[in-house]
């Protein structure tokens, strides 16, 4: 910490916060309603606090962390405390609540105004710093006590404290706005994507180019029927050759007239999945080969990262290894990302299909189309029906489940237009959702900057007529309340550090 002005005072944080202090609980009985906090409750990076949940006071009087109206909570577990997770607790009836054991309570001294007491904990730099002291095993890790109790505190006069924390409002809403208004398009953006996914796979984003090449179109049955001779005619499966069953397609929407609907078993040659078995937990290195994981394939995203290293060279198996052009679909995963899609653009490392990770062989090069299929409302749509398994944890769909599902199947032609179209759509939209990411990230940075200037002293004037820190401080003491020790080794209203 540089050095401030001098009318401020730089003094460890526990001199003028008491650390985890108590509150009045003689004054609830066991079965009283009181407010409980979960760490849910508390909005990362926002400082906004929901009080609303109620437990019975004989429920959470021991074993939870107390606290009053106007202290200050901070999440002192990884990753709550990296990700903001610290409030101001708002007015509460009869002025106590309760919250899990994993916050600390700061409760200021009348020297220090709360929200810049808020502002200064919540910073990205002492969160940054504090995750270096944190103490105890992996994914356990907590801020110590001692740390916050250490933490040299910059405290401005009073009335300064006042003016930073009303600038601080004021410029954060300002950013509060713009951030609000980038989230908003982010969220238009999403909501045009899969507009036009719908459009494009019921035929309406290619309804004007279908105009004006209807003379020369070759319509979709005839398509299929291609399709589905090359697939008898290579068939390479197991036992006699069994002819893939038609989609159901009721309830499904009416198609262009050159269209017909497919089923995903018609189109596909084979539909492939690898074994699981005993790896590295590491991607592999140089001549090294993997097995993909679960989190390898979401939506149109292939991390080959996300894989480990096979130990035995038994287990490899050349047939399975990924190769650009590959669709992949993730059998197995949240109900979220069950049978999120996506062709391979790219993969440097060798690696083979696990048992969660599936590869689907088109008869004809359609993979961009089926992929576009599969991520567009109609394709998430059955992927959710034909899901089995608990209805808030792992999803599974079932290769079977999988060729049932129906797939529209365009002239050739114009299902190279349609795909076109969408390539154009999502790199307009992956720009836009690129500027949105940057000016978000710019305006994160500026806050910081604004947190950096302030407990400089660079952020509001000073004024002179103001009382010193030094001066307050030892009126606070006088009035028995927290007692600061002087920390300056140059000047009796200044501390330097």
């Amino acid at each position: 910490m540089g050095d401030v002005p001098e009318s401020w005072c730089v003094v460890p944080l526990g001199e003028v916060v008491t650390l985890n202090p108590g509150v009045n609980k003689g004054q609830f009985s066991d079965g009283d309603e009181v407010p409980f906090v979960p760490m849910p409750a508390v909005e990362a990076e926002t400082g906004r606090i929901d009080t609303s949940e109620r437990r019975p006071f004989g429920k959470v009087k021991s074993g939870f962390t107390a606290f009053a109206s106007g202290d200050v909570i901070f999440a002192k577990i990884t990753p709550c405390m990296e990700n903001g997770k610290m409030a101001v607790v708002p007015p509460l009836p009869q002025g106590v609540g309760f919250g899990t054991t994993e916050f600390h309570v700061m409760r200021p001294s009348e020297a220090v105004d709360r929200r810049l007491l808020y502002y200064f904990v919540s910073s990205a730099a002492l969160r940054h710093e504090a995750q270096h002291h944190m103490t105890g095993a992996v994914g356990q890790k907590r801020v110590p006590k001692r740390y916050l109790e250490t933490k040299l505190f910059p405290v401005p006069p009073l009335n300064e404290q006042r003016r930073i924390v009303e600038k601080f409002e004021t410029l954060f809403a300002r950013l509060d706005k713009g951030e609000e208004a980038l989230r908003e398009v982010q969220k238009l953006l999403s909501r045009y994507r899969q507009s036009v996914l719908k459009a494009a796979v019921t035929g309406e984003l290619t309804a004007e180019w279908r105009a004006e090449n209807a003379h020369r179109l070759e319509h979709g049955r005839d398509l299929l029927a291609r399709i589905l001779k090359t697939r008898r005619e290579t068939w390479e499966g197991r036992g006699k050759y069994k002819e893939p069953a038609a989609p159901d397609t009721t309830g499904l929407p009416e198609l262009p007239e050159d269209w017909v609907w497919s089923s995903l078993g018609q189109i596909v040659s084979k539909i492939e999945a690898g074994k699981n078995f005993r790896c590295e937990e590491r991607p592999p290195e140089g001549a090294e080969i993997g097995i993909v994981k679960i989190s390898a394939v979401t939506w149109d995203e292939f991390n080959e990262f996300e894989s480990k290293t096979i130990l035995l060279p038994e287990q490899v198996n050349a047939a399975l290894f990924i190769k650009e052009g590959d669709l992949l679909i993730s059998r197995a995963n949240t109900i979220e990302l069950v049978g999120a899609s996506v062709v391979v653009e790219k993969v440097a490392k060798r690696l083979q299909l696990s048992d969660k990770v599936l590869r689907l062989r088109c008869v004809e090069p359609i993979e961009h189309w089926v992929n576009y299929v599969l991520k567009s409302p109609l394709g998430r749509r059955q992927i959710e029906e034909r899901a089995t398994g608990a209805q808030m944890s792992m999803r599974n769909i079932s290769q079977k489940n999988l060729e049932g599902i129906a797939v529209p199947l365009p002239p050739l032609s114009e299902m190279n237009a349609a795909v076109e179209g969408l390539r154009d759509a999502h790199r307009q939209g992956d720009r836009l959702k690129y500027l949105c990411g940057t000016e978000i990230a710019r305006s994160a940075a500026l806050r910081q900057s604004i947190l950096k200037d302030a407990f400089a002293g660079r952020l509001v004037p000073q004024d002179p007529a103001d009382e010193p820190a030094t001066a307050l401080l030892a009126r606070v003491k006088d009035a028995g309340t927290a007692t600061p020790k002087r920390t300056s080794r140059t000047s009796p209203t200044k501390v330097a550090s």
